[in-house]
């Protein structure tokens, strides 16, 4: 019995942390629908993984110098800091460039993705919108 509480107690704790466990769930697309992502835990943290991309954006990120954009980490290690809203890093492929950002849940179909290139100033958003199961 002490060992099943000494496996438990960790686990209890690590759910109750702010992070993976309540990020958003389902796949999103981008504005224009040519990038699809999944949120996923990474450590404690959340993260945003390209899990389908259109030719052109395909295109736009070897362009840009990236190699394979299926399977980038768009959002990076999100920490929930209120409810619905995650704060971390936006990394935009094209350009090879990341930023600080946030990640607002608004509603049970959109996100707001939004990058700035400091304190808050340069600021650049998108709303993301649920993909259909």
């Amino acid at each position: 019995m002490n060992r099943l509480v000494r496996f438990v107690l960790p686990l209890a704790a690590l759910a109750a942390l702010p992070g993976a466990a309540e990020a958003p769930s389902h796949v999103w697309a981008n504005p224009s629908n040519s990038v699809h992502i999944r949120f996923e835990p990474c450590g404690l943290n959340v993260c945003g993984t390209v899990i389908w991309a259109s030719e052109k954006a395909i295109a736009d990120t070897r362009k840009g110098g990236g190699d394979n954009l299926i399977g980038t980490q768009i959002f990076r290690n999100l920490k929930q800091v209120r409810p619905n809203m995650w704060k971390g890093k936006v990394f935009v492929p094209d350009i090879r460039k990341t930023f600080g950002g946030t990640v607002t849940l608004v509603g049970d179909d959109r996100l707001v993705g939004k990058g700035c290139l400091i304190l808050g100033v340069g600021c650049k958003s998108q709303v993301w919108k649920r993909v259909p199961d």
